[in-house]
């Protein structure tokens, strides 16, 4: 009985020191395997420069993504040009292609495939900053109309595009 009750008190005092060390250090780690350093990001709207324009786009993909970021980071959004963090970019592409073709002359799936250049300024780790294309697509049957497929394809999308971010911005993938 002894040795069960000091080896619970030996687990929980190793336990209080992780927590401890992981406080002390540099940054603030989430389950997510994020580091986050500062306490504020500033977002912008990410502009819509595709030859194909979804009106909305630009909109919901810069929510889809203050969303993710915010809801794993803990920080500030914020308007301030001197905030920790800084985000911006570009819609470059919004295009509907041919991935699947049935009996040599008919299309049997299409793919709608969003591309965006990102700007992420880290003034906290200069070094963590990066511009960069990201790319994703998901595919659809070519019997169904774009347009009774779009959102949902455009909200799978985005929240492949914004783990993507998300993960090159606080994890460093």
């Amino acid at each position: 009985m002894l040795k069960q009750r000091n080896l619970k008190l030996s687990a929980a005092f190793l336990l209080l020191i992780i927590i401890a060390s992981l406080q002390m250090s540099c940054g603030v780690y989430s389950f997510t395997g994020a580091s986050v350093e500062g306490k504020n990001i500033n977002f912008h709207t990410f502009e819509n420069r595709a030859r194909n324009v979804m009106p909305s786009l630009n909109a919901t993909l810069t929510d889809k993504i203050r969303n993710r970021i915010l809801s794993q980071t803990g920080l500030a959004p914020t308007s301030s040009d001197e905030a920790d963090y800084d985000l911006s970019g570009t819609i470059v592409g919004y295009d509907v292609t041919v991935t699947g073709i049935q009996n040599t002359q008919t299309a049997s799936q299409n793919r709608l495939t969003i591309s965006i250049q990102v700007d992420f300024v880290n003034r906290k780790n200069p070094k963590a900053s990066y511009k960069q294309s990201f790319s994703r697509f998901a595919d659809f049957a070519a019997t169904q109309a774009l347009q009774n497929v779009e959102n949902q394809l455009i909200d799978e999308i985005g929240r492949q595009l914004a783990d993507d971010i998300f993960n090159k911005a606080f994890v460093n993938w």
